[in-house]
């Protein structure tokens, strides 16, 4: 039977990486804003510019358990040459001094206290010793003018607190309960349907056919649903389509009302990939397909709903309030999923997100080994990283770098950056890597 003409039939663009990205990043526009308390927000990204409505700290207080007093009243005091103040009363943190200390006085304060006016220092506990009666002996002049927190030096009222656009952290959580915002205004999660195709796949509750070495799982599946939900996103999985029209269809007909499309496999030039004639039939448009990297040089990126379908009768499917879906073409392999997932889906979530930061961050590594490579590709190779006892790092492959070994990313710190024109890399050559893992931290500017 003769294959449907598609428009992923025509010649690959090669697009460079940055280019690639910047087209996507071209298309997409932060998602709009909803509440949420403050105690559901970590991880989110903030929609609002947030102004202190209060000075913080809200008074002058102790940073040490200690005294407070004059600095002229212990200036010089040493062991041999101790000063005497009388201590006129006792202030824990919550309480406030009664009155004003005047010269040869001092208050007993707990960290946090209210500093009484007139002070200007606070000797903390082991620079003194109890006197006679109500006195305390100071020994160091060390703390003079010090130990002080001043009113509003973290924070003046009317002062912009936090941008639009910020995760927000434990940290930012924190600043934003000190100014007492019980919600927040944060960007809606972007709703990333997932779906991969295949008759050789199935889900983790058929594994007996894994066994049989009949069939595999599906990983893509799961990796991509956790790559989406560490990057701030919330997955649909839409289950796993056969490599029929009426399959693919089907499930992709689910992903209507989504943010982001991301399909793996089904998108070359087999008989059996019809991944890209339904998605025509659907009403989708490519912006561009192939890209100069590996892994994952068969990465597309289009949208479902820029074009009339092709089949007469099929309805579009389009993301919310009709808008065009965007749609990732990730390439089937496990590792080549995830990398571009990396390098083209997660900026797209960020800037979904409304983040400040939209692009994979980096680091500075040497090489610790001589590594092959190839020339006109962008390579992301697999690669662990330790200290190389000057301040830097050190990066060393995590083994065969074959785009279907999905334990070389399972042992990987970073993903180094071999430049496409390199066609071998000597040990210690400084090359750039991105992180993976840990925090969702980004970079203002590209790295490719």
């Amino acid at each position: 039977m003769r294959r449907h003409a598609s428009p992923l039939d025509r010649p690959a663009d090669w697009l460079g990486a940055g280019e690639a990205l910047e087209r996507i990043l071209a298309t997409l526009q932060p998602l709009p804003p909803e509440r949420v308390a403050l105690a559901e927000a970590l991880g989110r990204v903030l929609a609002e510019s947030v102004v202190s409505p209060v000075d913080q700290p809200p008074w002058t207080n102790s940073a040490m358990d200690g005294y407070a007093c004059r600095a002229e009243d212990v200036a010089g005091a040493a062991p041999d040459q101790p000063r005497v103040l009388r201590v006129i009363e006792e202030v824990p943190a919550g309480a406030f001094p009664t009155r004003p200390i005047a010269a040869g006085e001092a208050v007993r304060l707990m960290t946090g206290a209210p500093v009484p006016e007139g002070a200007d220092t606070v000797v903390r506990l082991e620079h003194t010793r109890p006197g006679t009666g109500d006195q305390v002996v100071v020994l160091r002049d060390w703390d003079a003018g010090r130990n002080l927190r001043e009113r509003g030096e973290d924070l003046r009222a009317g002062e912009a607190v936090l941008p639009p656009g910020r995760l927000l952290r434990p940290a930012e959580i924190g600043v934003l309960a000190s100014v007492g915002r019980a919600q927040v205004a944060v960007t809606r999660r972007a709703r990333v349907a997932i779906l991969s195709n295949g008759d050789e796949l199935v889900d983790l509750d058929a594994f007996e056919e894994v066994r049989a070495g009949r069939r595999i799982v599906s990983s893509n599946s799961y990796a991509l649903a956790a790559a989406v939900r560490a990057a701030g996103g919330e997955p649909w999985v839409l289950g796993i389509a056969r490599d029929t029209r009426e399959s693919l269809r089907e499930h992709i007909a689910r992903a209507a009302g989504a943010d982001l499309l991301v399909t793996t496999a089904g998108a070359s030039v087999g008989d059996h990939d019809l991944m890209k004639e339904v998605l025509e039939e659907l009403g989708y448009r490519v912006d561009f397909w192939r890209v100069k990297v590996q892994p994952g040089s068969p990465f597309s990126f289009g949208r479902l709903g820029d074009a009339a379908p092709a089949a007469s009768g099929s309805p579009p499917v389009t993301g919310e309030a009709g808008a065009p879906l965007p749609v990732f073409g990730l390439p089937g392999n496990p590792v080549s999923a995830l990398v571009t997932f990396e390098l083209f889906v997660h900026p797209a979530l960020r800037k979904l997100h409304g983040r400040l930061e939209l692009y994979p961050p980096t680091l500075r590594v040497r090489t610790a080994d001589r590594i092959p490579s190839r020339s006109g590709l962008l390579r992301f190779l697999r690669a662990t990283l330790a200290a190389d006892g000057a301040g830097g790092w050190l990066a060393r492959l995590t083994g065969p770098q074959g785009s279907g070994i999905l334990t070389s990313v399972a042992r990987a710190d970073a993903l180094l950056i071999v430049p496409l024109e390199l066609e071998v890399v000597e040990a210690g050559t400084e090359l750039l890597a991105i992180p993976l893992g840990g925090a969702d931290a980004a970079a203002a500017s590209p790295p490719f």
